[in-house]
């Protein structure tokens, strides 16, 4: 059917297509789990897998990428199956303008047009926009005006150029809230009027949406500020199936001196703040500890960071081998998580931005390992210090070199932090927070 032939409806109707009982959703990643490894499109991914266990619901994935698998690129595709799997499909994004965040190609806009055209989703579900455009929400409402469009934020991005992450590039130090100077200064080639222009393009198409979800109230109560209805917006937590495939071996008597970093090696991440740590740590005396790093995609780290995090690794390499505190143990896939977590007695998670989630929190609990956090953001919201957890101040290695000595040192915490270790938001969970904006 024509978009020209359709008959104006009220947005957010969700009405069933002929003869079909199910729900059809599609859900919209920036990348798939598989290919590039991140919180945003594990969430994705995990979501499309509960909905696939719903006897009432038909859910599609839809998953951006780009030259990383320059491979996977076929002469005339914009869009193709992933994998052989049913209802996968990779988006094969080219032409697309990163600055404001939509595809110039012609050929790709009228290729998702025809995608919605041959699934007619009743729930189109972005949980991420970049590889396709923010527009892509204005030309969703248009082909499918009967449709419900929901939104997920998982970082900052729409209102923070800088990577989304709300840390000003003038010095590291985190953001309180965009503003046409203050992202001036962060972007000096910029115009202050280029970012009162740059909010309107994303609230323009961001309008359209009737439920916008966050992970966590700190990231709601951001985006209210930032100018999102209050009343469309919802937490609906992160939610995955455990990882954990047996009962938890009961914990020994020695020391709880093994701590670990599970996830990206990128700047936000805060790698470099653990490895500042262990030196602190290493010169005023205290070798009692073991740290392992686990992740990858370090090729995404400045320059800067990237060199910081390799000269140490490569040091560390050169110390005997009783003299090593750290150890690299590479890339790992989530049903790999399991062996690699049992060797740890603490999660660290140092992020130096606003963290919004965090999944590695809440696949440390699945384990009963309790997590050494930043105080702030999405971290401190979930982890209460002293409770279930510890904090340190963000972006400080003192701080968490003495978080680190104390838990490694401190009779009982550990046992004590272990049991109070909530459980972690369940697949099933997600999926029930997901229905409810999908149906109401």
């Amino acid at each position: 059917m024509a978009v020209s032939d359709r008959t104006s409806a009220q947005p957010g109707v969700v009405p069933k297509p002929p003869g079909s009982p199910k729900m059809r959703v599609l859900l919209i990643s920036h990348y798939h789990p598989e290919l590039i490894r991140g919180g945003a499109q594990q969430c994705c991914y995990e979501l499309f897998q509960g909905l696939k266990e719903e006897p009432d619901v038909e859910p599609f994935f839809l998953a951006g990428t780009d030259d990383s698998y320059p491979a996977l690129y076929k002469q005339g595709a914009c869009i193709t199956g992933f994998d052989g799997r049913e209802n996968e499909f990779l988006y094969l994004s080219a032409d697309y303008d990163h600055l404001w965040h939509r595809t110039t190609s012609t050929r790709h806009i009228a290729a998702f047009a025809d995608l919605l055209e041959t699934l007619r989703p009743d729930v189109v579900h972005f949980q991420h926009f970049m590889l396709l455009g923010i527009d892509m929400l204005t030309l969703t409402r248009t082909v499918l005006p009967h449709c419900r469009i929901v939104f997920t934020f998982h970082e900052y991005l729409t209102m923070c150029d800088a990577r989304g992450h709300m840390v000003r590039l003038t010095d590291g130090s985190l953001c309180s809230g965009p503003s046409p100077i203050r992202c001036h200064q962060c972007m000096p080639h910029y115009s202050p009027d280029h970012f009162v222009m740059r909010k309107q393009w994303f609230m323009r198409h961001l309008s359209v949406a009737d439920r916008y979800a966050c992970a966590c109230h700190f990231q709601v109560a951001q985006h209210i500020d930032w100018g999102i209805d209050p009343s469309k917006i919802f937490v609906v937590p992160n939610g995955e199936r455990s990882k954990a495939s047996a009962a938890l071996p009961a914990p020994g008597d020695g020391p709880k001196n093994r701590f670990g970093f599970f996830g990206q090696f990128v700047d936000v991440k805060g790698v470099q703040i653990i490895l500042r740590a262990v030196d602190i740590l290493r010169s005023g005396g205290f070798t009692g500890f073991r740290v392992e790093l686990n992740g990858d995609n370090i090729r995404f780290a400045t320059s800067g960071v990237r060199n910081e995090i390799e000269t140490f690794l490569a040091a560390e390499d050169q110390r005997p081998v009783p003299q090593q505190n750290v150890f690299n143990n590479g890339s790992y896939h989530v049903e790999q998580i399991e062996p690699r977590m049992l060797r740890i007695d603490w999660s660290l998670v140092p992020s130096i931005w606003w963290e919004t989630f965090g999944l590695v929190i809440s696949e440390a609990w699945m384990f009963q390992r309790p997590v050494i956090c930043s105080n702030v953001g999405g971290m401190a919201e979930r982890i209460q210090d002293g409770v279930n957890g510890l904090h340190f101040q963000v972006a400080d290695p003192r701080s968490l070199a003495a978080a680190m000595h104390r838990a490694a040192t401190e009779p009982g915490l550990w046992q004590k932090l272990s049991m109070a270790a909530p459980q972690a938001p369940s697949r099933t969970d997600v999926v029930k927070g997901y229905r409810a904006l999908y149906e109401h």
